[in-house]
């Protein structure tokens, strides 16, 4: 008896752990217990919602139409396989945003005080899901079911933000839609379109036509962008595009739908060249009459001091009434196109080399008693707010417009590091965090070797170190935070995936989940998880956390040795010098390796196991050398 009792204990234990699998929540929630067991969909799959949450509802039977089961949706009072439900009685701990999932075996309950709540509790649900939820077609003779859990989530944050930059390459609603459905399922609540730049003018300004149709256009180039040869007259500028009030309104809608707001930016002073190019009067230089919409050539050098020094004055005239005309104008219709609350005035890398020397911005620091050029850019500033407000909307800009004095009632982007938004804050101003230390997608995300070329390189683990709030400052002024794509070196929708996942994940849980929940060694296997539905919703990632980093010393006898590490625990790295590819036989590295005497090229790749899991590492000793500050004998 006792020996069957024991059998019994284990076969029915062995079945448990079986149907017992570790889920892969990403943003972290704030609370999840797993109880075991799974809720099968078996011959169909009933939704149970009333008319206030139609939409929702109906959006998550579009998902689920891949699992090839017949859904319908029913009223709430009806038995269903999932429950979605607003709360009679708010619940104060979960807000606006929060939600609480139950599944059991009697199916799957959501519910939330707000519609936005449901909306996150959904996107949970989807991650609850097998990966094959996220495939493009009907899945067949596949099973669906999702673990038993208890689930309380609610975000940390209000502002939870992605930067698009379709200005410096011209994005449609489209691509901008296909890049909302990927940032929804991991609860960003909101889209910072640029759309005025150097490089384009992307919205329709009825009242200002030739912003699109001069401003919108500009010369292809492929390559390197910043070093291209400057366009001839004769070649067509036809490259661009822009989008339309119709495409502004339809994208609004679209985001609205999925609890986005879109924070649209037009950057002036600096970074107007596009403008200018369509109405050359908005500058205080002689001859902005032959300014051109940039292509990617050289326009400004970046000195050592961090002063901008403009070979081609980019910048809109402080001293020119011309331009709050202008601007008066552009943020009329911006305004009634975007009902969120904020407009992005921009303000950043505002060179001001030609304004020292013109006499029109001389005349208005004797006239308003401005001493510095930075004065000169803040009385722009605090210009451009009350149009801005004039309109209804509050003014968010970079930090920069901090100096020479803050507009006063401005909220501010902190993307030179913290310290910017450290300052905004104590000067009792509302602050986003989007630094450059933590949260810049445009830079490469492993070495220069396997990545296009950018000036600097951001891993994902370093990304998920952000932390919103610093040490010393009120949080009450921290309103979020968000990462930003600049697309200078991005072409395409693909390489804007490519660029943004996995490292919007990190940032993702930075401004979801409680501080104290997040935890590197959890976070990796669950992007690796996400991986797979990247794969299956054709979504392009970055595999860059399995390659190594590389350090390059010399030694005193002007040697090389290398010294590499994975952010990645458990890989192995395996490198060659003979310019053969190394698989798992070849030597694995355990130390400071030395470079070969008569070596060329330095081979790596990592692995898990007896599999490859990174990419193929090419160095050339050159390179090595440069880093390393080895002078090659003469």
């Amino acid at each position: 008896m006792l020996a069957r009792t024991i059998l019994t204990f284990i076969f029915f234990t062995a079945i448990s752990f079986s149907s017992f699998s570790q889920v892969s929540i990403i943003p972290e929630p704030v609370s999840l217990q797993q109880k075991g067991g799974v809720y099968n969909f078996k011959n169909g799959i009933v939704i149970g919602a009333d008319a206030s949450v139609k939409r929702i509802a109906e959006s998550l039977k579009d998902k689920l139409s891949v699992t090839g089961l017949p859904i319908t949706i029913v009223s709430p009072n009806e038995k269903a396989d999932i429950k979605l439900s607003l709360n009679k009685t708010s619940n104060a701990t979960i807000g606006k945003e929060g939600y609480q999932l139950t599944s059991s075996g009697n199916g799957v309950s959501i519910t939330a005080n707000e519609p936005a709540g449901l909306f996150y509790g959904v996107q949970t649900l989807l991650q609850l899901l097998p990966p094959a939820i996220e495939s493009k077609t009907v899945v067949k003779n596949s099973s669906w079911s999702v673990p038993l859990v208890d689930i309380t989530d609610y975000p940390r944050f209000g502002w939870r933000g992605l930067m698009f930059d379709i200005s410096r390459h011209f994005f449609n609603k489209e691509q901008v839609k296909q890049y909302i459905d990927a940032m929804v399922k991991y609860k960003y609540n909101l889209l910072h379109l640029t759309l005025a730049n150097d490089e384009g003018w992307r919205v329709e300004i009825k009242a200002l036509p030739k912003l699109t149709s001069v401003g919108a256009w500009n010369v292809k180039r492929v390559g390197t962008f910043g070093n291209f040869i400057p366009p001839t007259d004769d070649e067509p500028r036809d490259y661009g595009g822009f989008l339309s009030q119709s495409d502004i309104k339809e994208l609004v809608q679209y985001a609205k739908d999925r609890f986005i707001n879109i924070l649209p930016e037009i950057d002036v002073p600096g970074h107007s060249l596009a403008a200018i190019a369509s109405y050359p009067e908005l500058s205080c230089t002689p001859g902005a009459d032959k300014y051109r919409v940039r292509s990617g050539e050289k326009i400004m050098e970046w000195p050592a001091n961090g002063h901008f020094y403009a070979l081609v004055d980019n910048t809109m005239c402080p001293a020119n009434e011309k331009v709050y005309t202008f601007l008066d104008k552009v943020f009329t219709e911006v305004a009634q196109l975007f009902p969120f609350e904020y407009i992005h005035v921009g303000g950043d890398e505002c060179a001001k080399n030609f304004w020292e020397k013109s006499p029109q911005i001389l005349d208005l620091m004797k006239k308003e008693n401005l001493k510095t050029m930075d004065e000169v850019q803040s009385y722009f500033e605090k210009r451009v707010e009350k149009i801005v407000e004039s309109k209804g909307k509050k003014v968010i800009g970079w930090d920069e417009i901090l100096e020479g004095g803050l507009a006063p009632n401005a909220a501010v982007m902190s993307w030179r590091g913290m310290k910017g938004g450290i300052e905004a804050a104590k000067m009792g101003h509302e602050v986003v965090m989007a630094p450059t230390t933590f949260a810049y997608l445009d830079y490469m995300q492993s070495d220069v070797m396997t990545e296009p070329p950018v000036y600097a390189s951001l891993r994902l683990s370093k990304s998920y170190e952000f932390e919103p709030v610093p040490d010393g400052v009120n949080a009450k002024y921290i309103k979020g935070g968000q990462a930003n794509l600049w697309t200078e070196q991005v072409y395409n929708i693909r390489q804007a995936e490519y660029m943004t996942w996995p490292r919007a994940l990190a940032i993702a849980e930075t401004v979801w989940s409680p501080k104290e929940k997040k935890n590197w060694n959890t976070f990796v296997p669950k992007v690796e998880e996400h991986f797979k539905r990247f794969d299956l919703a054709q979504t392009k990632y970055s595999p860059a956390m399995y390659d190594p980093d590389f350090k390059f010393k010399k030694n005193d006898k002007n040697e090389i040795t290398v010294e590499m590490k994975t952010e990645v625990q458990g890989l192995a790295i395996h490198y060659s010098f003979d310019n053969s590819i190394p698989d798992n036989f070849y030597p694995q590295y355990s130390g400071a390796v030395s470079v070969p005497k008569d070596a060329s090229t330095m081979k790596v790749i990592t692995y898990r196991g007896d599999k490859p899991i990174g990419r193929l590492v090419v160095f050339p000793i050159a390179e090595m050398k440069k880093r390393a500050g080895v002078k090659d004998k003469t």
